[in-house]
């Protein structure tokens, strides 16, 4: 008999596919040695739209709300480019994945989609959409390795143990289709004026918002002070010299500045004694591995012009291409069982690095921990070490590579002095403190070339005389807070706040092991997203600022609860709950729809405020040139330059963001568009190779054979090579 495995994604099904050696690719799947291996392309079902329920509710009223169905249901995912039609490519993929599991020799079918929450929906609304009777099991991977798949096939789990993670699952999808349905269109109709567009309201959308906008707010109300500070210069009996800054009761900066005058004058003919010396070896461990906001964070705070989506990507990627585990997780340490594998790993990183010698693989707390492990361990290269990979990929698989290579060097070690100096005058009650650093063992440093800035201090004795050369009175102002970035919003989105800003904290820690958070890692890259996306937040280089309407939004919603940290984080604890079996999951949805409807009551009974007003003026459309398939206009849109005759059905598009012209850092312009239309061929200067070489070309969009869709091909001008490549 033969069992149906079914991925997530086409790539994931060719990861399985090479792992079991089967070669034979039909229409939409893999079969050979016993397996069929097809995959969806994510969701391929997405839950109805409310007007799929009841026609009435096809145009907003305001009257129509609260709509909670009775039960819920799926449908074929609509066309991104039409809502009102079908994916054509999902349904096509569904007719065969049913079909497949319909077949007369298929007795078991193999969910292999993300270990994840959203994974295990995303398998199961189409597995069980079919109501087969044949059995059902997972395939649960962190990583898609030939060695691991071929494991994991040995070690299935009945699929009906996943029900917990299915019911957080769908518990969390639901809830949201819930709020963002209810709340988005009476908030359109309460407070925006015109059509075309909504006011976007979500469970995890609203409080992250607040957040900067309280931090806006914080520096919009700070009022800066003035304070100052006095430092002297000391010099011993052998002419060495050090500087110390004077502090009282513990405080080294001081509001009056007649109060610094006056010791600054006692200071004046008087010699100094050396009253304490203090030297102590510290300690610096690496920093624990990556779990998904933590890599977000570094990548984004390091490098101009990424994004905690765009890091997701790429990690995804490297997923998928079986570089590194899981990417997903909310864990820093790895699960005890992986000691061999990442014994086995280290062995094949380390060969060749200048440091080779100092890398000790060992079995330690710090890094193999059950009990700080959540679901997923934390991020790690896999044993398989890439050939070639992109420079965004480089990026981020260089920075989990030596995150994990850190955790098996030499501890650095560095050693600390702190001289305390008393001017010989009963005027002067405080003292001169001085601190010194130097740096004995390198260590883990070395991985990432961290530099640590030595301060020496000359070696003094207790009860030493130091003459006093020279001091000096300087004014300062207090600083506002910062500008929230990336990373910093994804650290309190992943303990609401609660843990400390250090990522290393025990509190930090254990908020994210209590599941208390604001969204998952999986979905805060997306929540910062949309917030742009829809005009809450704008980003001024790193920075994330309130716009306008994101300030009138949290000033004037009335259902405080969504804004509250301490709200949303109990919603997300209490999914969590339901996957660790807690929790009902019909519980929470009542919780949920109960909510809903006092906030629709609570929103109905608000002053009728304009916060948005959206211009219904359509806008004269530029014809680019002529469609090639059929011949219409070619206009500009929001994603792509597309055809004006979509809606019948024309396919061509060329998109803003296409894969092919990004791997070579370029973006389709309106120019490029325009040219390629009238001649069918655009010179395209300055694009980039694989090595980071620039080169020109001559690129064209030619029709594929077999369907409508179209491919670059690319050709180079004549007598030019490209620069830089052999």
């Amino acid at each position: 008999m033969v069992s149906v495995i079914l991925s997530e994604k086409p790539s994931v099904a060719k990861n399985i596919a090479d792992a079991l050696n089967i070669k034979n690719r039909k229409d939409g799947y893999f079969e050979g040695k016993g397996y069929i291996v097809t995959w969806a392309f994510g969701h391929l079902l997405q839950l109805y739209d409310a007007k799929d329920y009841d026609e009435g509710m096809a145009k907003w009223r305001m009257e129509n709300f609260p709509f909670i169905p009775s039960h819920f249901r799926y449908k074929v995912k609509s066309d991104p480019r039409n809502k009102e039609k079908e994916d054509l490519g999902a349904k096509k993929q569904l007719k065969i994945i049913y079909d497949l599991i319909k077949r007369n020799d298929v007795d078991t079918v193999i969910s292999a989609t993300d270990y994840d929450r959203e994974g295990q929906v995303i398998g199961d609304t189409i597995i069980y959409n079919l109501k087969i009777k044949k059995q059902v099991y997972r395939l649960l991977l962190n990583e898609w390795t030939p060695h691991e798949v071929l494991t994991g096939l040995q070690n299935l789990k009945p699929n009906t143990e996943m029900r917990p993670l299915l019911d957080a699952g769908i518990g969390r999808q639901w809830a949201d289709w819930v709020i963002g349905i209810n709340l988005t269109s009476v908030a359109t109709l309460k407070y925006q004026k015109g059509s075309g567009k909504a006011l976007n309201i979500g469970r995890v959308l609203l409080p992250t918002l607040k957040i900067i906008y309280d931090r806006d707010k914080e520096i919009e109300n700070f009022v800066p002070e003035d304070y100052f500070k006095l430092a002297a210069t000391f010099k011993t009996k052998d002419g060495k010299e050090y500087e110390g800054t004077y502090v009282e009761d513990e405080e080294d900066k001081f509001k009056n500045k007649e109060t610094l005058e006056f010791i600054q004058q006692a200071l004046n003919n008087q010699s100094a004694t050396i009253l304490d010396k203090k030297v102590e070896l510290k300690k610096e461990y690496p920093p624990y591995l990556f779990n998904l906001s933590n890599l977000q964070g570094f990548i984004t705070s390091k490098y101009k012009g990424w994004t905690s989506d765009k890091v997701l990507k790429v990690a995804q990627s490297l997923y998928e291409k079986k570089y590194i585990t899981y990417p997903r997780t909310a864990s820093v340490v790895l699960e005890e069982s992986l000691v061999d594998k990442a014994a086995k790993v280290l062995g094949n990183l380390k060969k060749g690095l200048p440091y080779e010698n100092e890398i000790t693989f060992v079995k330690k707390k710090r890094v193999f921990d059950n009990s700080k492990v959540e679901s997923h361990s934390a991020i790690t290269p896999t044993y398989l070490v890439p050939k070639s990979l992109s420079s965004d990929e480089e990026i981020v698989y260089s920075a989990i590579k030596n995150r994990f290579i850190m955790q098996f060097m030499p501890i650095a070690e560095h050693e600390e002095t702190k001289i305390m100096t008393k001017v010989n005058t009963d005027e002067i009650k405080g003292l001169f403190t001085s601190k010194g650093k130097v740096q004995l063992v390198e260590g883990w440093k070395k991985v990432e070339k961290i530099e640590s800035k030595d301060t020496v201090l000359p070696l003094v004795n207790l009860d030493e005389i130091v003459s006093i050369i020279d001091h000096k009175l300087t004014s300062h102002v207090t600083k506002p807070p910062k500008h929230h970035t990336e990373k910093t919003l994804l650290r309190i989105m992943e303990t609401c706040g609660k843990g400390k800003e250090d990522e290393e904290s025990e509190e930090m820690m254990a908020a994210v092991l209590s599941g208390y958070s604001i969204g998952t890692p999986a979905t805060r890259a997306e929540t910062i997203k949309k917030l742009k996306e829809v005009g809450y937040i704008a980003t001024q280089h790193k920075k994330l600022i309130c716009t306008e309407l994101g300030k009138k939004l949290v000033e004037t919603f009335p259902v405080k609860e969504l804004f509250n940290l301490e709200f949303t984080g109990r919603l997300e604890k209490t999914l969590s709950d339901i996957e660790k079996q807690k929790f009902k999951k019909e519980r929470f949805l009542n919780l949920i729809f109960e909510f809903t409807t006092d906030a629709v009551k609570t929103i109905k009974n608000e002053k009728d405020i304009v916060i948005n007003e959206v211009s219904n003026e359509k806008k004269s459309m530029e014809v680019l040139g002529k469609c090639p398939l059929c011949g219409h206009g070619i206009i500009e849109g929001q994603k792509g330059f597309g055809c004006s005759n979509w809606k019948n059905g024309c396919k061509f598009i060329i998109w803003k963001n296409d894969k092919y012209l990004a791997s070579m850092k370029k973006k389709p312009t309106k120019t490029m568009v325009k040219s390629l239309l009238k001649n069918g061929v655009v010179l395209v200067k300055g694009l980039t190779s694989k090595k980071g070489n620039k080169f020109d070309a001559y690129l064209r969009y030619e029709k594929n054979p077999g369907n409508d869709y179209f491919s670059w091909k690319m050709e180079f001008p004549e007598k030019q090579k490209v620069r830089g490549e052999s």
